[in-house]
């Protein structure tokens, strides 16, 4: 995967492998985490993933889970959480606790969930923020950021309209309502800063989403996110239009 510095002008597209279906797609994207946390360990001694939600990617996370990985070395992290109950299926710590977590051997002290059950998320947001200094140093720098792409060109918990675009000066921030749901979220500063960008989309439905993201089309918010760099896997049907 190819890497990029911690800041810099953004510049050149973001690369784009396309695979036949989505468990195509989720064995190469478990191969490629699986390689950036051996790399990351034996050039800094750690590996720190922040991860989204999404189908594909929890099937990833579980191949993931049978890779060669020093799990003892990995910092986890969410990119975005929903204000959901604990348990609850819409939450992605639900899915990452059963599609990863629960069948690796990391310390639990090297999983950041989002605090979202906290009843001030803004005070939530500010708190990992600093867990995410104490772990990728100020400023933050991840390893790598999986990131996922709406059919409305959000991605993490960045959706068109919610003043959360325009953060400059936090790395995690709450979010409005969406889909019935507040949100915590990683923000276009922290994820700039990563030193790699997976991008993982599937399905037809992300098309049209696709085409303005490889465009480099500002309208939409994913394409706002560094592209020099990102890697990004898609399905043939997701592709579809985007050559």
């Amino acid at each position: 995967m190819v890497r990029k510095p911690a800041a810099g002008p953004r510049g050149g597209p973001v690369k784009v492998e396309v695979l036949p279906d989505p468990e195509a797609v989720a064995r190469r994207a478990a191969g490629i985490l699986a390689a950036e946390a051996r790399a990351a360990a034996v050039a800094r001694g750690r590996f720190l993933l922040a991860v989204s939600g999404g189908s594909t990617p929890w099937a990833a996370l579980r191949l993931l889970a049978g890779e060669d990985v020093p799990w003892d070395r990995v910092q986890l992290f969410q990119v975005d959480e929903r204000a959901a109950p604990v348990g609850h299926p819409d939450r992605n710590l639900t899915q990452l606790r059963e599609s990863l977590i629960a069948r690796v051997r990391i310390p639990p002290a090297q999983v950041h969930a989002m605090p979202v059950d906290a009843g001030d998320l803004e005070e939530g947001a500010a708190r990992y923020a600093a867990e995410l200094e104490a772990a990728a140093g100020h400023p933050a720098v991840l390893d790598v950021a999986q990131l996922g792409l709406g059919a409305d060109g959000h991605t993490a918990s960045l959706f068109p309209g919610d003043p959360a675009l325009d953060v400059a000066a936090a790395d995690v921030v709450a979010t409005g309502a969406h889909l019935g749901w507040r949100r915590m979220t990683l923000t276009f500063p922290a994820l700039d800063r990563a030193r790699s960008v997976l991008w993982i989309v599937t399905g037809d439905g992300k098309a049209d989403a696709l085409v303005r993201l490889r465009r480099g089309d500002r309208g939409i918010p994913a394409a706002r996110v560094r592209s020099d760099g990102a890697v990004l896997l898609a399905d043939e049907a997701a592709a579809r239009g985007a050559s």
